[in-house]
């Protein structure tokens, strides 16, 4: 089990990627970040926390880099006041506090043959983890499905170049909401195997029905595994 710690960071890069969509890079200013693949973290933006005493508010996202970086990046888009407050705040050389890493995603035993792997809007970001670190070439043929607003979202594609240099086997599937519709779950069963294992992340109504959609047609519940923490 991993053990749980608290990092001083500082916030080396900020990318803006337009309509509220924004991407962190965070360099740990006490010790190595130590994580796996698929796991999230804690980030308190409160500037008088010292490292002790009660954990301030802060909010999870899932970690995009692999545990070979040194730094950390998250994306995240703009919904709610707290990453309303990181918008407004958050600039290069802030400092914040890193709570981590939780989370077992990928450490959950599942089929690495013909693994799928379905993703809405950010929720890529935990599979980015996995798919970039050199661990992931133990994969048989593997499938991501990305499902984006439009074009203009596809923020990942120097990730997914990497994760296809890593595993030349990895099939790609970009479906853009605005001229082919959402991802559909059906047609997704239907082009892959029933026993082989499923992960989703992205929206909550979009986890939930793509998760009853598979085991009411077949698949296994261990083999739906959903990155639903929030």
């Amino acid at each position: 089990m991993s053990i749980v710690k608290k990092h001083q960071s500082e916030i080396t890069h900020i990318t803006q990627h337009g309509d509220g969509v924004y991407t962190l890079e965070m360099k740990s200013k006490d010790r190595v970040f130590k994580f796996s693949p698929g796991q999230f973290l804690h980030i308190a933006l409160d500037e008088d926390y010292d490292g002790s005493g009660q954990w301030p508010e802060s909010r999870c996202f899932s970690m995009q880099s692999n545990p070979d970086d040194e730094t950390i990046r998250i994306t995240y888009a703009v919904k709610g006041a707290f990453t309303q407050q990181m918008e407004k705040t958050l600039h290069i050389g802030s400092i914040v506090w890193l709570k981590m890493p939780y989370g077992d995603l990928f450490d959950q035993e599942h089929v690495k043959n013909g693994t799928v792997f379905i993703a809405g809007g950010t929720g890529i970001t935990p599979y980015l983890s996995l798919v970039t670190h050199e661990g992931f070439a133990v994969y048989e043929k593997p499938v991501l499905y990305l499902g984006l607003r439009n074009a203009a979202y596809h923020f990942y594609k120097e990730e997914l170049i990497r994760a296809q240099e890593i595993n030349p086997t990895l099939i790609i599937h970009i479906v853009n909401q605005d001229t082919e519709g959402m991802l559909n779950i059906e047609r997704i069963l239907n082009e892959n195997a029933v026993d082989t294992s499923y992960f989703i992340s992205g929206p909550p109504i979009m986890i939930k029905n793509f998760k009853a959609f598979l085991i009411s047609r077949g698949v296994s519940e261990r083999n739906v595994l959903t990155d639903d923490w929030e």
